[in-house]
């Protein structure tokens, strides 16, 4: 069994074609989609078309739900951004979204955490740099999920974790279209992979156990940063081009 993992696309349907190309090659059984699928100031709708077309299985993210759920506030430009460039089928597909999945016994796929699409799994939040979480914290936001492999997204960071008090193995795949960001809640902090490239992870299974190999695709990131820009958002075309968010008190802390 080898399963492709991939999550928060943001609407970088460049990234995502990235990403793509390479599963043709890579071949998998199948792929798992952990949501933030289409919010960003790049391209919602044709990243929309292009995942529906593929039928992977995908669960909700916070910002799938917010952009369906409709109402958005100005001041939460992405997502009013979003809304405003989904067609009609595009929004009915995004609300349909399941808020978890086990695509294979053994296995659970959420956005962030089992009970929660804006709670980081894994990472602490005390200062502008959020740092990995101890043991005891991670097994808390699990609650009472135990399937031996936890798959999970939302704070865009790559990881693979153990837990040796639960044998659990945890996978965060990274962001195939959106290496940095900034964010209020519950301080401000920032999150950067330190590279532009879409990532994503094939995690694949003999009967013994699994093994896992991170990928990171080159792709036009160039394009994605000045589309961001067009569309008045430097604070993502920094992260599309570099991987670094950049420092908070410069760029603000933009939803």
């Amino acid at each position: 069994m080898r399963i492709a993992v991939l999550a928060d696309i943001h609407a970088n349907v460049r990234a995502l074609q990235a990403v793509i190309d390479d599963l043709e090659r890579a071949r998998p059984d199948m792929v798992v989609n952990l949501g933030d699928c289409v919010s960003g100031p790049l391209w919602p709708e044709e990243t929309a078309r292009l995942l529906i077309e593929r039928d992977w299985i995908t669960v909700r993210g916070n910002h799938d739900r917010v952009v369906a759920a409709g109402n958005i506030p100005p001041e939460n430009r992405t997502d009013s951004f979003t809304l405003d460039r989904l067609s009609g089928s595009s929004l009915a597909w995004l609300s349909a979204l399941p808020v978890t999945a086990r695509p294979v016994p053994g296995v659970f796929a959420c956005h962030a955490t089992p009970g929660h699409d804006d709670t980081y799994l894994a990472e602490t939040v005390d200062g502008p740099d959020p740092h990995l979480s101890g043991e005891s914290e991670i097994l808390a936001r699990l609650g009472d999920e135990t399937a031996p492999l936890v798959l999970f997204g939302h704070s865009h960071t790559p990881r693979l974790l153990h837990l040796a008090s639960s044998g659990q193995t945890l996978l965060n795949p990274g962001s195939v279209g959106l290496p940095g960001y900034s964010d209020a809640t519950p301080i401000p902090h920032r999150m950067q992979a330190g590279s532009p490239h879409a990532r994503y992870c094939l995690a694949e299974s003999d009967g013994d156990g699994w093994r896992f190999e991170m990928r990171a695709i080159a792709y036009d990131w160039a394009e994605a940063a000045e589309q961001a820009r067009r569309n008045g958002r430097p604070d993502w075309a920094r992260p599309l081009e570099t991987g670094f968010y950049g420092p908070l008190t410069d760029q603000g802390v933009e939803p």
